[in-house]
């Protein structure tokens, strides 16, 4: 069903796949066995090449790392002291478990794919995204397997306020865009260069890609989603399949041809049937190469800030991952493991390469990221520096966007706003940006240094309020804010500032704090 012109790495994935589904019924998911696939196939590499490791990271560093990556912010003091202080032998597995039972893992999960499902144009300036915000976040917690979660999103139809999955169709609401976000989020394919032609550097065809898309023009929306959002009614709005309602709009330029499988064959749809069931059917199918492989690879990508195959969302012949067995390996094992995403979070969490320390070593220094030789240094995403803003000097106060609005556009478009809405519109970069790389730029910096978030005095009273010492209250700013005690030469430092403010101790402790906030390792994860 899956026919490339350079089938090979595809009919060894089939190979793999078939050897690690024979038994999946019969087995529980294998979290250990895919860490040590994982270090032995870095490993592996690491050695050919003559690429020494970087060791494994400390305490401090760890903790901080797996709050941000598994729940999107940082520990709290109290946390941080019990962490570093525990004895455990195990503590960080136990602390990856502790984690990916949050209610904060859904949340952050749902952060990242509202993002990546829900394009914020214009256009859409009026479609309540929180309502699908809500749907992935309990998707998520609830560990729902991954193949499900998308065929609930393909298929999805009703009301907005009784299946906030049909929010995708009001934001996306087109075959040509729904096609071109559904390859890329699910498949991991860059298909919409062939919506006008044939792609210029792959084997995707233009017909291919109308045959995509074909799947998606029967879809409807029934009521007027513009008018329902401005009277705050969004209720009265549906999404569905069965020729009432609006159909979506073709562009001028789309081709009229039967639906057809990416690469694959022709299903045979009814007149009156609806045609997403099948697409999800074949999409979400073990037996399909690009499905697994496309969220192992985005998945790695959001640990490690690159994927095995990067471009993460552009898996072609041509852009060869940089562990090809290990991929395929890891891939498999999702399939076996019925598309078990906590696992997958988990085998890789507990890797000795998710460990390391992102340090360099002399022997490491210039060794490319695909190596993997030490931990990538990722820049927090908008949502991360938010809530771990509100993890130290408190909520902003929501009070002043609840103004009187002159008319029901700005009503409507009020409803959809909050402070951390603006934080994260004013601080979000490009969309395939680096996450390596540092996007923003001085309007970021001077936001962060002058924002009355940032300058609340408030924000002291509690560290404060714990009492101490000078030394005790210095090393309570760092664990609250770095997530780690200060080294000696920062704490002598930091205790020569509060006494030259004898008089004031409080003036010095908040200047601390606004330096430690506004440090480039508060907003990096490393």
């Amino acid at each position: 069903m899956f026919r490339r012109a350079s089938a090979l790495p595809y009919a060894l994935f089939a190979l793999t796949l078939a050897v690690h589904s024979a038994a999946a019924e019969d087995r529980k998911p294998d979290g250990r066995a895919m860490t040590r696939r994982i270090d032995e196939a870095i490993d592996a590499r690491l050695q050919s090449e003559s690429v020494t490791a970087s060791p494994r990271c400390d305490d401090a560093e760890f903790l901080r790392r797996v709050y941000l990556d598994l729940i999107g912010h940082i520990p709290t003091a109290d946390k941080t002291v019990a962490f570093l202080d525990s004895r455990e032998p195990n503590k960080r597995a136990k602390l990856i478990d502790e984690l990916l039972a949050s209610t904060d893992f859904g949340k952050h999960q749902a952060d990242i794919w509202q993002s990546l499902l829900l394009p914020r144009t214009t256009d859409n300036r009026f479609v309540p995204f929180a309502k699908m915000t809500t749907w992935l976040e309990t998707r998520f917690n609830e560990n729902v397997p991954w193949d499900r979660m998308v065929r609930e999103i393909l298929t999805a139809e009703g009301e907005i306020d009784k299946n906030g999955a049909v929010i995708y169709y009001l934001a996306n609401a087109a075959p040509d865009k729904l096609t071109d976000n559904a390859t890329r989020m699910f498949l991991g394919v860059q298909l919409q260069c062939a919506q006008c032609h044939n792609h210029p550097f792959t084997d995707w065809k233009q017909d291919a890609y109308w045959g995509m898309a074909a799947f998606f023009t029967k879809v409807s929306i029934q009521g007027n989603p513009r008018q329902a959002i401005l009277n705050n009614k969004a209720g009265k709005v549906a999404i569905g399949e069965n020729g009432k309602g609006r159909p979506l709009r073709l562009p001028l330029s789309a081709k009229r041809v039967p639906p057809k499988f990416l690469q694959g064959d022709s299903p045979k749809i009814a007149d009156g049937s609806a045609a997403r069931p099948a697409l999800a059917e074949w999409m979400t199918s073990p037996k399909n190469p690009y499905f697994s492989r496309a969220m192992v690879n985005r998945l790695w990508a959001q640990l490690f800030g690159r994927g095995i195959v990067n471009p993460i969302d552009d898996m072609h012949d041509g852009n060869k991952p940089s562990h090809p067995q290990l991929l395929s390996d890891l891939s498999a094992q999702f399939v076996a493991d019925g598309f078990d995403v906590k696992n997958l979070f988990r085998s890789i969490c507990n890797s000795a390469t998710y460990q390391r320390t992102s340090k360099p070593l002399a022997e490491n220094k210039e060794a490319g990221p695909e190596m993997y030789s030490r931990m990538a240094i990722k820049v927090l995403t908008p949502e991360q520096l938010f809530d771990s803003l509100v993890q130290v000097v408190g909520a902003p106060n929501p009070d002043r966007l609840q103004r009187r609005a002159a008319n029901a556009v700005q009503a409507a478009v009020l409803r959809n706003l909050t402070p951390r809405t603006l934080f994260v519109a004013f601080f979000k970069g490009d969309d395939n940006a680096d996450p390596t790389e540092y996007q923003l730029g001085i309007p970021q910096v001077l936001r962060m240094m002058n924002a009355p978030m940032l300058n609340n005095a408030a924000a002291l009273t509690p560290i404060l309020q714990s009492g101490g010492t000078a030394e005790q209250i210095v090393d309570r700013l760092y664990l609250t804010v770095l997530s780690r005690r200060p080294t000696g030469h920062e704490r002598d430092r930091c205790l020569a500032l509060v006494r030259k403010h004898d008089d004031e101790p409080r003036q010095a402790y908040g200047d601390i704090l606004w330096v430690l906030l506004n440090s480039s390792e508060f907003t990096m994860n490393h």
